[in-house]
């Protein structure tokens, strides 16, 4: 067996068809086919079970599969201090994100260090759910974390950021947007919400504070992009509450600060023996505004 043959199975199982992976990762279907063969004659057990419409992981393959995704990230790490250590950051970074953490941020974190280092790659997991994000965290998949809250079976360093405030975004020509004064959630309860996809930790976050103002506004439409519940709002499907740094460029007019403000802490986790690559990352992240755009930044910041 060898880490190769791993990287084909997870392929396969990503894409649930022996065709596309073998398109994927640029071999023939026959030879895909025969690795997968092989690995599964060294194992002693199915891996996949061939269906009409393509493969299906088996209860064996999962299991197999949890522990070859660990396998083969460790060795790109490795790869990746060895070239490190040579002055190159090289290699796969991963990183776990909450969904609109950094939407500005990070980006800008991430060009400046790819122009300075060409041949390193990096990996997004955007909000993933709460469980997938608690097993990335436990199989030691992620090199760091951008988040809010810490999630289970996290076991990196904390560091902290910043905090990255909430705003209300309302539709164009809306009376509230007329003197720019800071809006309580109050203000907002007699209007239709455009929400986030239940489960999601930004409707969480949301829902909880509604609660906490004791209000139930009617919701209207539920987005799974920050980008497109800010869209909706515009086009006067409702209203919406974001962070500041997810708004997409040209929307910041239909935004009004709140009061009291809404923000969370913005936390960078990262290994307890970060290789150069997130600590490099760490810096740049450092350098952001992590305190709102203009007016839009919490009362803390000024």
């Amino acid at each position: 067996m060898n880490l190769r043959q791993y990287e084909y199975a997870l392929a396969v199982a990503e894409e649930g068809s022996m065709t596309a992976a073998a398109e994927r990762l640029r071999v023939t279907q026959p030879s895909l086919s025969q690795q997968i063969g092989t690995l599964e004659k060294h194992l002693g057990v199915r891996l996949f079970t061939r269906t009409p419409s393509g493969v299906t992981v088996t209860i064996a393959g999962r299991a197999f599969l949890a522990e070859a995704e660990i396998a083969t990230t460790a060795s790109r790490r490795a790869f990746a201090a060895a070239r490190a250590a040579d002055g190159e950051l090289a290699g796969e970074l991963i990183i776990a994100v909450h969904m609109g953490l950094g939407a500005r941020q990070l980006p800008q974190a991430l060009g400046q260090l790819r122009h300075r280092h060409p041949k390193l790659q990096v990996t997004l997991h955007e909000e993933p759910d709460p469980a997938d994000m608690e097993r990335l965290a436990r199989q030691g998949v992620l090199d760091m974390v951008l988040v809010h809250r810490v999630p289970d079976g996290c076991s990196f360093d904390i560091r902290v950021l910043g905090e990255e405030a909430y705003v209300a975004v309302l539709p164009e020509g809306h009376p509230l947007l007329e003197d720019g004064a800071p809006l309580r959630l109050e203000d907002l309860a007699s209007e239709g919400w455009v929400r986030f996809r239940r489960a999601s930790l930004l409707d969480e976050y949301l829902a909880r504070k509604l609660a906490d103002a004791d209000l139930s506004p009617r919701t209207v439409a539920r987005a799974s992009q920050i980008s497109t519940a800010v869209r909706l709002a515009a086009q006067g499907l409702g209203v919406t509450v974001a962070p500041a740094s997810a708004l997409p460029e040209g929307f910041e007019k239909l935004a009004r600060p709140l009061l009291p403000a809404l923000a969370e802490p913005v936390i960078a986790g990262v290994r307890r023996h970060p290789s150069p690559a997130e600590t490099a990352v760490l810096d740049h992240l450092n350098q952001q505004n992590w305190c709102g755009i203009g007016l839009l930044a919490p009362p803390a910041c000024a």
